[in-house]
């Protein structure tokens, strides 16, 4: 309880100030804005009732891509991972190219996979995938190589395999990494499927957000932003608690 109990307070002070500002017209008056365009938390609350149908339905879409696309980071990032930890020479020629594809702004690709692969799911889980593939694959690669040495020739003294090592030692030891990575990626994926949806889409978050915004349609816009943050926190949240029960010595 202790735990909660100043995030808490934080968020319940800063949602009142928001919606005092908000309702007294002082946030559209600083920007020099209409007060419509300034909707307060009752306003969004009110939206989120009232369009609950359709930001569910538009939010599973959402949820779907972000799925399936953390899912295939997971696969691709631990796999290669475990490619260049098992081989130096692999390392030591994709580890850079690794680090410098995360130059190329995922802005500038997103279009770019929705004109190839048009406006269905697919370019939007490529992308989430992309989003998510470095931090899960460096997280898992850092725990990797962080495996004490000493321990490894212990249980080379001990006659152990190579698979034994890896299991009983390697594995334990990058879990942590592994998972702080993939805490990272649980985070931004609702970030890469909004990117996705933006870039072209029929349907999802992203979508409703682009109709909303050329319909002013603000207190709505804001509801689909609560909806996508509340996504990620819940899978940031997930993670957290799937660390907990496999980590258990942490």
């Amino acid at each position: 309880m202790k735990r909660w109990l100043p995030p808490t307070l934080a968020i319940v002070v800063l949602v009142g100030a928001w919606q005092v500002a908000a309702s007294t017209g002082a946030i559209a008056s600083a920007l020099n804005l209409e007060s419509f365009l300034v909707p307060s938390p009752a306003e969004i609350s009110s939206s989120l009732w009232e369009n609950r149908s359709l930001l569910a339905e538009n939010a599973w879409v959402t949820l779907r891509e972000i799925l399936i696309g953390l899912g295939c980071a997971l696969v691709t990032g631990l796999g290669l991972a475990l490619l260049l930890h098992l081989s130096e020479t692999l390392r030591r020629a994709i580890y850079p190219l690794l680090v410098s594809t995360q130059a190329i702004p995922i802005v500038v690709v997103a279009p770019i996979l929705v004109v190839w692969f048009g406006y269905g799911i697919l370019p939007k889980v490529l992308i989430v995938a992309l989003v998510c593939f470095f931090p899960i694959a460096v997280g898992a690669l850092d725990g990797l190589r962080n495996v004490d040495p000493d321990t490894v020739k212990l249980m080379r003294t001990l006659d152990a395999s190579r698979s034994q090592i890896f299991h009983r030692v390697e594995i334990p030891t990058a879990l942590p990494s592994t998972f702080s990575g993939a805490k990272i990626a649980a985070a931004v994926a609702p970030i890469g499927a909004l990117f996705g949806e933006l870039a072209g889409s029929s349907s999802g978050l992203g979508h409703l957000i682009v109709q909303d915004n050329a319909q002013l349609e603000v207190a709505r816009l804001f509801a689909s932003v609560v909806v996508l943050a509340a996504i990620g926190i819940a899978l940031f949240g997930l993670t957290a608690l799937a660390e907990r029960r496999v980590v258990t010595w942490r």
